[in-house]
């Protein structure tokens, strides 16, 4: 289907139209780092708007999409600040024949500028670009690109990642250095793999998990996730060389992370060479990569060559098209996860995509499905491009071939596996069956998630083993686990008596797991490790959180009003709290024997301190700093007494708690010095 067939009819409400879409595309691009257009159709509307709106000048407007960029401001939390030279978007290009005439056209530019010519070619890396500034040495800003003109500061999440110096010996006085924050694929799976069995939205692709990840208050879940870092353009105006290949060789020699993968081409023919072998090499890169930038080396010219409003003309960016194969769609299936989402799936004639067997698709929900109109017997079109997750795209562009009525992508009204009515939870796209405590998959999911090794770390209660118990009636909740016997596991197909020890022994070793981790292994919807934490942190037992109302918990960072809901709704249920009682009387561990203490029990220096907060705060929000407290095992404060062992003290501290603490010789510590304090942990 043509992109833009169900355009309105007049060319001024296609440009308002396209206008709309290309805004929203943005957003959800940017900001929601959901994005719901490919980078193709999005170029290519973008394409059709520039036409359209060269034909109608008198709809003229700045605010159009074709005149900026897209933002990602509007996150909570960051300092906005203005970039000192603006970050434009490159102007990119799906054929190798627009390459070349760009190509021919600069030589012809160059030689009138009497520049040889010479382009440096380099791998268009799929993350969120980054600008990092470096003052005597030392890195101050690290600004996303926002809308071109500011950004948004977030330094204390770039912190974490170990490929950016934060300190590099013999840089210029004020040095900017700009590129791409990735998430290799390897912790791009493990990170979808964790979401997958919490049941939460996959990342798309590493460039979307990067994105989000980057935007996180918690800077200590941000490292977790691994991210890295390629930088490749230099800004300023006392640069220490005079070519861009130049500058990239000196950011390598101090240390900054810059890849090889740069080449300098004297003719068209080189730089089409360097495309193709990349597009064969970049399959075994550990990072995401969708295309080859192109740059004039030759920082004189370009600068004699400038910027149009959006794109340097002396740049351009060949993005790779997508790899994709045309097979058959056997089947639907629907499958219930353990929060009772119907996912359907699509079973298809076996192809291969970047090196792997592809059989298998997720559709996501029943929107998806509509959207793409698809039913069985359809030849459909299925691609990774730039994403690990195989994806049907669309189907063969023709008549259906399908020998099956419609009614095959008609979704199912009743639950696949107990026949219960499904219902759309509002603002949320997923069907879900409400029968959570008799559908199969429902209740041996939640002790499937209960035993896994992050959660209750319980061995030998396998998938198979599970099913197995949950057929003979021995296990239908997490607390009958701690019920089996010894005779009951021996007498399971592949099990026997030294299998039942084992299984016993790790079933009594779980008792001992600390509260979060009880927690987590709950399975309450949306509620995953690290929410588990910062929720066991805040309310150390389930008493104190049994009576946690929704204001409370969306105090906790990162804990908003749906996760708070659930965490309630999952409370209010007696069957729940049965189950919870159960697993105290049998011994699980409910509490946080030693609140008052890091995660590995370590003494802090700040161990059973009262800390009073006051001011506000660079490196971190004043919310942050309260969790850093507790975490250490000290205790906030909201009044200064005689009690008090000092006051946390940052800008614009209130002059009365100022008057208080001197007035009882409390001391006073500034951002730094608390730092400082802590910085051994």
């Amino acid at each position: 289907m043509d992109l833009f067939s169900q355009l309105p009819d007049t060319e001024q409400d296609q440009i308002r139209q396209l206008r709309r879409s290309l805004e929203e595309a943005n957003y959800r691009y940017y900001v929601l780092s959901d994005p719901t257009m490919s980078d193709r159709e999005f170029d290519e509307r973008m394409h059709q708007l520039q036409a359209l709106e060269a034909r109608h000048p008198e709809m003229a407007d700045p605010n159009s999409p074709t005149q900026h960029v897209g933002s990602d401001l509007g996150k909570k939390g960051f300092e906005q600040v203005r970039h000192r030279y603006p970050m434009l978007s490159l102007a990119n290009s799906y054929n190798r024949e627009e390459i070349e005439d760009w190509g021919r056209k600069t030589g012809v530019q160059m030689a009138e500028l009497n520049e040889p010519w010479e382009i440096v070619a380099e791998l268009k890396y799929d993350g969120l670009s980054i600008s990092l500034w470096y003052e005597n040495g030392h890195l101050t800003r690290a600004l996303t690109r926002g809308d071109g003109v500011q950004g948004d500061d977030v330094l204390r999440n770039v912190r974490t990642i170990p490929s950016i110096p934060t300190w590099v010996k013999g840089l210029p006085d004020r040095y900017e250095i700009r590129g791409e924050i990735l998430l290799p694929w390897e912790n791009f799976e493990r990170l979808n793999r964790e979401r997958e069995q919490q049941e939460e939205p996959l990342f798309a692709n590493p460039r979307n998990a990067a994105s989000g990840t980057l935007k996180l208050q918690d800077p200590r879940e941000v490292q977790r996730r691994g991210l890295t870092c390629y930088l490749y353009h230099v800004v300023g105006e006392q640069l220490p060389a005079g070519t861009h290949a130049e500058q990239l060789k000196q950011a390598q020699a101090w240390g900054f992370p810059v890849s090889d993968a740069v080449r300098v081409c004297h003719s068209v023919e080189e730089v089409m060479a360097f495309i193709s072998d990349w597009d064969i090499r970049r399959k075994q890169l550990p990072v995401a990569t969708d295309g080859i930038v192109l740059k004039v080396n030759n920082l004189r010219a370009q600068q004699a060559l400038g910027f149009t409003a959006k794109t340097p003309r002396w740049a351009i960016a060949y993005k790779f098209p997508a790899e994709r194969q045309l097979t058959l769609l056997r089947d639907i299936t629907y499958q219930v996860g353990r929060t009772g989402v119907v996912t359907p799936v699509a079973v298809l004639d076996p192809i291969q995509l970047s090196g792997t067997v592809v059989q298998r698709a997720t559709l996501h929900n029943e929107d998806f499905i509509r959207q793409l109109g698809i039913a069985c017997g359809d030849k459909v079109w299925v691609e990774k491009g730039g994403e690990i997750i195989p994806k049907i795209t669309g189907k063969e562009n023709q008549t259906s071939t399908s020998t099956t009525t419609s009614t095959s992508t008609i979704f199912p009204s009743v639950c696949p596996e107990c026949g219960t009515k499904l219902v759309k939870i509002e603002g949320e796209a997923a069907w879900r069956c409400p029968n959570e405590w008799k559908c199969p998959p429902q209740l041996k999911g939640k002790i499937e998630h209960f035993v896994s090794r992050k959660a209750m770390n319980i061995d030998g209660l396998g998938e198979e083993t599970i099913d197995l118990l949950f057929q003979q009636g021995l296990i239908r909740s997490v607390a009958d686990i701690y019920t089996l016997t010894k005779d009951e596991l021996a007498g399971q197909e592949r099990l026997g008596a030294k299998s039942a020890e084992n299984i016993l022994a790790s079933i009594d070793r779980s008792k001992h797991n600390p509260w979060h981790r009880v927690l987590f292994a709950l399975g309450i919807r949306m509620v995953g490790e690290t929410t588990a934490k910062k929720i066991a942190h805040r309310f150390p037992s389930v008493d104190t959180l049994q009576w946690a109302t929704r204001e409370q918990l969306t105090a906790i960072p990162d804990v908003g009003p749906q996760i708070a809901e659930c965490v309630v709704s999952y409370l209010m249920d007696e069957r729940n709290l049965d189950i919870l009682v159960r697993m105290r009387q049998a011994g699980v561990q409910m509490e946080d024997n030693q609140p008052q203490t890091t995660d590995n029990q370590r003494q802090t220096p700040i161990t059973g301190l009262t800390i009073v907060i006051s001011g506000v705060f660079q490196h971190h929000t004043r919310d942050e700093y309260k969790a850093i407290i507790e975490s250490c095992g000290a205790k906030n404060s909201g009044s200064i007494s005689s009690k008090t062992s000092f006051v946390l003290a940052g800008e614009n501290m209130g002059p009365e708690k100022r008057k208080k603490a001197e007035q009882l010789g409390i001391p006073m510590r500034t951002e730094d010095e608390f730092l400082q304090l802590i910085s051994n942990l």
